[in-house]
């Protein structure tokens, strides 16, 4: 080695007494935040982005490696919430799981209820009645759109742009009143129960849902005018963040990351559930698998949710919202305190809980950031011995690493807005 290299190599934190650079694991800290690398030449900088970070949208941790400013490696460091809701999960009833669900991917809680609700009456066998279905296609859709929104104005903010956030921000609060009078909760809802709904909408809800969907369209062309021409808009997300069709599919991505990728995959579509065959809308599918598109078809998607929305409300008709069935829906107050059959039933469904038979189940979801799955394994009691999700958004954070190998620091939160993480259903 000539004396100049050996006077480099020392100067470098973790030499070893050859005088060689020691590369350093990403995780592990440097004495000096920094190592040599033999091919270039360069400095290599270890940078934390999170988990307090804004822009990382929620407790994750980035760890990225720069040259210069041009990212070699990012490893993405989740579990900070220490959450366990699938090891809670065990030690309740099927009903009481419910709300564990609105704080999983907390920005779609009503469609989160819906799943488990189909995953534990695939189980048991329920078929719920034609309003609930109509309900329940409605929830989803709702959170479809509210998620997205907060997508929509969060994602503008990382790159600097303010008014869409506010616009996206009204919109949803209009949403949340409506979830609100249903309800009476604004993020976490349960709405669902096995084998039907916790609630019928109110008197005049209809009316309000129907103004909403009627208003919705202009604000959505108002994001389109700000952004989708904008020169600044496209330099931010063109070409940047790119994944293959085949990258995509290896991943398994799913939902609008997929799509993305030229993936025409919805499971509303592929397999559907709630009657979804029954409605009229489209998949919107990108070509080039960048942030563009991705912008691009989540816009189009809270239009084909408006869509449906409009046609639930044609399709919705008087009915009962549950299973007439006392093992598994509890029977009316006014019966439990006059009927003693209907009290014991009250009695030994609140003690006891709904029974599905031994067996196992998977039901898997259109959520908005991706196909949502609920699997359970039961023993015959009233608790299960397994519950496990399928969280789109974990799955679709896999792809991060590749996608900002090669970007800018820059560009590093621009892809990460673009995955739409939520940190309660990544968290591990």
């Amino acid at each position: 080695m000539s004396l100049r290299t050996v006077e480099m190599a020392l100067a470098t934190p973790g030499a070893d007494r050859e005088g060689r650079p020691i590369r350093v694991p990403l995780g592990v800290a440097e004495p000096a935040g920094g190592h040599y690398d033999e091919d270039f030449g360069a400095e290599h900088m270890l940078v934390n982005i999170g988990p307090q970070h804004p822009a990382t949208h929620g407790v994750l941790r980035l760890v990225v490696e720069l040259e210069g400013e041009t990212v070699k490696r990012v490893i993405p460091h989740v579990g900070y919430l220490h959450t366990g809701f699938e090891k809670l999960g065990e030690y309740r009833f099927y009903n009481q799981i419910i709300p564990l669900t609105d704080r999983t991917d907390y920005l779609a809680p009503m469609a989160n209820n819906v799943g488990l609700a189909l995953a534990v009456e695939k189980l048991m066998g329920i078929e719920v009645t034609e309003r609930c279905r109509v309900l329940r296609v409605i929830a989803c859709e709702l959170s479809r759109i509210i998620s997205h929104l907060v997508w929509l104005g969060t994602t503008g903010i990382d790159l600097g742009a303010f008014t869409p956030f506010l616009w996206s921000f009204q919109e949803r609060e209009r949403v949340y009143n409506l979830q609100e009078a249903w309800t009476g909760a604004r993020l976490t809802p349960s709405v669902t129960r096995v084998g039907g709904m916790m609630a019928d909408i109110p008197e005049g809800w209809e009316a309000g849902l129907r103004e909403f969907i009627q208003t919705f369209p202009k604000t959505l062309r108002e994001v389109d005018t700000m952004f989708t021409r904008n020169s600044i808009w496209i330099g931010r997300t063109q070409g940047v963040g790119v994944l293959t069709r085949e990258e995509a599919i290896n991943y398994s991505l799913s939902g609008p990351m997929l799509r993305a990728s030229g993936v025409d995959y919805d499971v509303r579509k592929d397999r559907p559930y709630l009657g979804y065959d029954e409605y009229d809308f489209d998949v919107p599918v990108g070509e080039h698998g960048d942030i563009y598109d991705r912008y691009r078809i989540r816009l189009e998607e809270m239009t084909q949710s408006t869509r449906i929305l409009e046609q639930a409300l044609a399709k919705l008709r008087p009915g009962p919202i549950n299973v007439d069935d006392p093992r598994v829906i509890l029977p009316p107050k006014h019966r439990a305190m006059s009927d003693m059959e209907a009290m014991i039933y009250h009695f030994k469904q609140v003690m006891e809980g709904v029974k599905p038979p031994a067996g196992e189940a998977y039901f898997g979801i259109e959520n908005p950031k991706g196909e949502l799955g609920y699997y359970f394994v039961s023993d015959g009691t009233a608790k299960p011995v397994r519950w496990r999700i399928r969280p789109p958004a974990f799955i679709n954070l896999s792809s991060l690493p590749k996608m900002c190998e090669g970007a800018l620091l820059s560009d590093v939160i621009a892809i990460n807005a673009s995955v739409d993480i939520v940190m309660g259903e990544v968290d591990r």
